[in-house]
C-alpha cells in the first residue's frame, strides 16, 4: 500500500529535523564531486596528497578549497555524507524489494510520455539523463543541491533556500508546459 503524501511529508520533515539536530543539514550533490575525486585519485595517485601535518590537498583547485575538505573526504570516503548517499540507494532498493520489487506497470513509460513522444524508452532515458545533468550542473554551480538548498535551506529559513525553490519552480513549470502542454 502506498504511503499517504501527508504522512510521507511529515516523516520526511522529521528525518530532516533529526539530521540537522544530530549531524548536519542534508545535502548530496557534493558527493558526486567526491566520487569523481575517488575515481580520479585511483587513476592519478598524485591528485590527492596528505601533507606532513596530516592535512589533505589536491592538484585540483576545487578539491583543495576549504583547506582540502573535499580532498580529505575523497581520500577517506567512509564519512557521514558519502555513506549517507550510499545508504539512500540501499534504502530505496530495500524499500522496493520489501514491497515485492518494481512492478511491470511501473517499468512502462507513462501514458503522457507515450502520447507526446512515442513508446521509445531510450529517448526517455536520454531526456532524464540530460535533465539530471543540467540540474546537477546547476546545483554545483550554486554550491548545493535541491536537498541542500531547497529542503534543508527552507527548513532552516535560509533566504537562499526560498530563492532556489522559487527559481526551480519558475523553470520547471514552463518546461513541463512546453514538453507536455496543459494535459497534466
Amino acid at each position: 500500500m502506498p504511503l499517504n503524501w501527508k504522512t510521507g511529508g511529515v516523516l520526511l520533515g522529521f528525518v530532516f529535523f533529526l539530521a540537522v539536530l544530530l549531524v548536519k543539514p542534508i545535502g548530496v550533490s557534493t558527493q558526486f564531486v567526491i566520487l569523481d575525486a575517488i575515481i580520479g585519485n585511483t587513476v592519478n595517485a598524485e591528485l590527492i596528497t596528505q601533507t606532513d601535518d596530516g592535512a589533505y590537498t589536491s592538484t585540483n583547485a576545487y578539491l583543495a578549497k576549504s583547506n582540502g575538505k573535499y580532498a580529505k573526504n575523497a581520500a577517506n570516503p567512509l564519512n557521514y555524507s558519502f555513506v549517507f548517499v550510499l545508504a539512500m540507494m540501499a534504502g530505496a532498493f530495500l524499500s522496493a524489494m520489501a514491497r515485492g520489487g518494481v512492478r511491470a506497470e511501473e517499468r512502462r513509460l507513462p501514458a503522457i510520455w507515450r502520447a507526446n513522444f512515442g513508446d521509445t524508452p531510450m529517448k526517455r532515458y536520454l531526456v532524464a539523463f540530460l535533465g539530471g545533468f543540467i540540474v546537477l550542473y546547476g546545483a554545483r554551480l550554486a554550491g548545493g543541491c535541491t536537498s541542500g538548498h531547497m529542503m534543508s535551506g527552507m527548513m532552516q529559513t535560509a533566504l537562499s533556500g526560498y530563492i532556489f525553490a522559487a527559481g526551480a519552480f519558475a523553470a520547471a513549470i514552463p518546461v513541463a508546459m512546453i514538453m507536455y502542454g496543459r494535459e497534466a
